[in-house]
């Protein structure tokens, strides 16, 4: 499979690659892989949750969203998973990993004949955050070169955010970088019109229900997503999730 990277947009980490050729597994090993939550209907990509910039200031808040962060503790700590989450890290600086992300994320959304039937979505980050505008800004290279793929971001680098529209507009329409509430039974910001957060209680719940959250169904199937797809969809302005 080639991949050719029209217009490639300049970055911060640099990708000078107006066309990429990757055998399968030589592109898994440039990205680090792919990560695979239980959760998901999907596969995902994660970097450890001790690189997250905000998300490290808030696990020492009392109260907030990443206080007892999930993706700090339990099966995120087995060494291996450690080590892939620092090789997908590392991986990050190599020049080709927007086109071999790219490329590993089609290989695997839409198998070979014979093999177990598309799945058109990614999520990003199931542990970790976005480090900088240039690697939000790579990863909307990679949502556009993916246009058959419907991509989420969770994140609570509003800064990142801002600053990304600021400069470059509007994300791609098979994007949704779903803005994410810093305290739990908080909103976030107002200026964001993508956004998640997290109840605590019912009637935490009835007032996001009321402000006209989608409730996250996951806790009554098995903690799994199944048919849910309001993760992904921008027109569900606001996601809520149920405390851990």
């Amino acid at each position: 499979m080639t991949l050719a990277l029209a217009q490639f947009p300049k970055v911060a980490i640099p990708v000078h690659l107006p066309e990429a050729e990757f055998d399968p597994a030589e592109a898994e090993a440039i990205v680090g892989g792919l990560s695979s939550p239980s959760k998901m209907p999907c596969y995902s990509t994660s970097i450890s949750a001790w690189r997250c910039g905000v998300g490290s200031a808030l696990a020492q808040v009392k109260g907030s969203t990443c206080e007892g962060c999930y993706a700090r503790k339990g099966c995120y700590n087995y060494p291996n998973t450690k080590n892939a989450m620092e090789r997908r890290y590392i991986a990050l600086a190599d020049p080709r990993w927007v086109a071999a992300m790219a490329f590993v994320i089609m290989v695997k959304t839409f198998p070979l004949r014979g093999r177990k039937p598309a799945v058109p979505f990614f999520r990003w980050h199931d542990s970790g955050d976005l480090q900088s505008v240039s690697h939000l800004r790579n990863i909307v290279t990679v949502a556009i070169l993916t246009p058959g793929v419907s991509h989420w971001i969770p994140t609570r680098e509003y800064g990142i955010v801002r600053k990304y529209l600021a400069e470059y507009g509007p994300f791609p329409a098979n994007l949704t970088v779903r803005v994410s509430a810093a305290m739990i039974d908080g909103s976030a910001p107002a200026d964001f019109p993508v956004t998640s957060e997290v109840v605590a209680s019912d009637a935490a719940r009835d007032a996001a229900v009321a402000r006209g959250a989608s409730i996250c169904p996951a806790p009554t199937q098995g903690n799994e997503c199944r048919d849910c797809r309001a993760c992904w969809n921008r027109e569900v302005a606001t996601v809520a999730y149920w405390k851990h």
